[in-house]
């Protein structure tokens, strides 16, 4: 999230408050709807829908040898369904409607999705209240039995219980956070804009922009609640912004992208106790550039040795080799032929990297190599309204 899209959000959200006859729209079906074929690998799209020419939540096929993508379908999915995550049993999907006005009250939502087996299409199960405005990111635990939501412009995180056939309760935990930072425009009050567990699901990591902090959570699962360990957050630089979280997949290490002051910064983190350390941060830019930029997304490979982040402004991909004490070094800045790279993400095989462009409307492949981690442009592409979020299928249940 940036000034501009804040803006443009706040112009939106004024002339369209929502309500449940909002949210509950028709569904509508693109393409064929046929099963996959064996080289294929499942992508939902999560979209904004302000400008008319979004149809909602897009799904798209992949091809795992070529990268070639096609588009297979789509569904109404309400306003703005921005942020997406995928049960770990990979039938049901979430995705937040991030609006700031939801039946009346100061609120967005979170839809529920079941997904056909044999096509991967969608059928709206329901919605209920995110219990803050603006939802911008939404995932399950690792038990599948929660799912956890940040709310920005209402600067609270929340956790809502799933039921039996994937559909959401109502919240049982909200927490309103507290903080503020040096960039006045962006930091006069919290701004949640993660949240995730951590891999051992003991505990729930939230990167707050406006509170310069990484708060932490335990995760009670039996009582369905948050509870915020003291001592515990992260304290980031004074006006960096915390945006999104990747956790190393085999060292006490997480890694924050940084949307304010355009850095990815590194902590330890003590599984036992619940508590992050702050170790060092790193320019996601190229040494000299000095234009506006906003990092986004942030993503880790499973090997653990290479680490990217996306870049909006410079509009790129900064690539890490990553050491083994959590130290990073730019090893190549790649543009990503395309306007504001919002989400991106390795498929499943992590042989192709995929990046959405909100502004230029396309998702553009990466080849990469498994050895060193660096991304080839591609001649893969497709053209889809407004791409801000990308959800492999098969990446249900997986903590990044």
């Amino acid at each position: 999230m940036t000034k501009h899209r804040e803006t443009s959000r706040r112009d939106f959200l004024a002339a369209s408050a929502l309500g449940l006859v909002g949210l509950a729209c028709g569904t509508k079906h693109l393409g064929s709807g046929e099963a996959f074929a064996v080289d294929d690998e499942l992508l939902y799209v999560g979209t904004y829908t302000d400008d008319g020419k979004s149809a909602g939540i897009y799904l798209v096929h992949m091809d795992r040898q070529t990268g070639q993508l096609r588009l297979a379908g789509s569904v109404g999915a309400g306003a703005n369904p921005s942020y997406l995550s995928v049960h770990p049993n990979r039938r049901i999907l979430y995705a937040v409607n991030e609006v700031d006005k939801y039946d009346g009250r100061a609120s967005g939502a979170v839809s529920s999705f079941s997904i056909a087996s044999d096509t991967g299409l969608l059928t709206k199960l329901g919605e209920v209240p995110s219990e803050g405005a603006a939802p911008c990111y939404v995932s399950v635990d690792r038990s599948g039995r929660v799912v956890l939501v940040a709310n920005y412009n209402g600067g609270s995180v929340a956790l809502l219980p799933v039921e039996s056939n994937g559909a959401l309760d109502a919240a049982t935990s909200v927490v309103k956070h507290t903080g503020s930072g040096p960039v006045a425009d962006r930091q006069g009050e919290p701004h949640a804009h993660c949240i995730v567990a951590d891999p051992g699901n003991r505990f729930a990591l939230a990167a707050d922009l406006g509170a310069d902090r990484v708060f932490v959570y335990r995760l009670d699962l039996g009582g369905k609640s948050l509870q915020h360990v003291e001592g515990g957050e992260g304290i980031a630089r004074p006006g960096s912004g915390p945006r999104h979280i990747a956790f190393h997949p085999t060292l006490p290490l997480v890694f924050v992208a940084n949307e304010l002051d355009s850095t990815v910064s590194s902590y330890r983190f003590d599984a036992a106790r619940g508590a992050l350390s702050l170790l060092d941060s790193w320019s996601t830019l190229p040494s000299g550039w000095t234009g506006q930029n906003y990092p986004a997304d942030i993503h880790i490979a499973s090997s653990g040795r290479t680490l990217y982040v996306s870049n909006r402004g410079h509009n790129s991909i900064a690539v890490f080799p990553v050491s083994t004490t959590g130290a990073l070094s730019v090893d190549q800045v790649v543009s990503t032929g395309g306007d504001w790279p919002r989400n991106f993400s390795l498929d499943p095989s992590e042989r192709w990297l995929l990046v959405a462009h909100q502004r230029s409307n396309s998702i553009i492949v990466f080849a990469r190599d498994a050895e060193g981690g660096r991304l080839t442009p591609t001649q893969q592409r497709l053209e889809l309204p407004s791409p801000v979020c990308l959800r492999f299928r098969a990446h249900a249940g997986v903590v990044t």
